[in-house]
């Protein structure tokens, strides 16, 4: 086989995702960014909530990005599985772009890898309640 073909996630998608996961940042009274990527790692969308840092954008963005890089792995399960290795650990925290703390999930639709939404602006498990209502939305 010379040539694949992937679903990935589409604009109209990545807005329903957006929005599910700002109505859970509203729920949880927190001030988010959440990013929505297609498989690839492309932005699709964005929004920051009012009184969201500024700085938590790109954080959000990463982490949608960390987890298209890496073939869907969310990314606290991404620094689990490197966390007993110091070298790698070490060594991915030089890449810029890179995040390997929770807030970033994949968008599965039946089971294939279309997408990821990155969150920032809260705990890494509020983050990561944020980022998954939004992959939920899609996944429904």
């Amino acid at each position: 086989m010379l040539v694949r073909t992937h679903q990935s996630l589409t604009y109209a998608g990545a807005r329903v995702a957006l929005d599910a996961a700002l109505a859970q940042g509203t729920a949880l009274g927190g001030a988010f960014n959440v990013a929505v990527t297609d498989s690839t790692g492309g932005l699709l969308a964005f929004a920051r909530m009012d009184g969201a840092f500024a700085v938590s954008g790109s954080i959000a963005q990463d982490k949608a990005w960390t987890v298209a890089g890496f073939g869907g792995i969310p990314t606290d399960v991404f620094y689990d599985a490197i966390a007993g290795e110091d070298a790698v650990r070490e060594g991915i925290a030089q890449r810029g772009r890179v995040a390997a703390f929770g807030g970033g999930v994949p968008v599965l639709v039946d089971g294939v890898f279309v997408g990821a939404v990155g969150a920032s602006g809260g705990s890494a498990s509020q983050d990561k309640q944020v980022a998954t209502a939004g992959a939920d939305a899609v996944a429904a």
